[in-house]
């Protein structure tokens, strides 16, 4: 019995390790939001924004484009579906500004990687946003509505 406790100690370890691994390229680390956990992961990154600003950050999710009521460019933002007061109506994910990476059209899914920015104090209001520094479009979807 104590042996399947340890066991299963080590298997849970090894489990939240993998769902939150960050992956090492050319000496930078990059943490992989997957879709296991998907918004646990994203909501981490907000919550605790000083510990993740200026980090490198990779996920796929539906690419989108929505109105800037103050004008000018629309809010771009790679998110998927998730729970919400009525339903599979909210969402996760963060709002994204582009750099140098070309737009692709609305509802596309996309895997992006970015730094972790916040442009106005958190005091201020300020939002999390994903500055990027790749945008690839994929021809296979994941799950576009994550329940964790």
């Amino acid at each position: 019995m104590k042996n399947m406790k340890k066991t299963a100690a080590i298997w849970g370890a090894a489990i939240l390790f993998t769902a939150f691994s960050c992956a090492v390229a050319a000496g930078t680390e990059i943490f992989e939001i997957r879709e296991r956990m998907f918004i646990q992961q994203c909501y981490d990154i907000i919550f605790n924004t000083d510990e993740y600003l200026g980090k490198s950050v990779r996920l796929e999710g539906i690419y989108g484009e929505f109105p800037n009521f103050g004008g000018g460019e629309p809010v771009r933002q790679v998110y998927r579906r998730s729970p919400g007061c009525c339903g599979f109506d909210g969402t996760a994910g963060f709002m994204v500004l582009l750099g140098n990476c070309p737009a692709p059209k609305p509802n596309a899914w996309v895997e992006v990687t970015g730094k972790i920015e916040m442009p106005s104090a958190k005091k201020d209001g300020g939002i999390v946003v994903l500055r990027l520094s790749s945008l690839k479009v994929m021809d296979t979807r994941g799950a576009e509505f994550v329940s964790n």
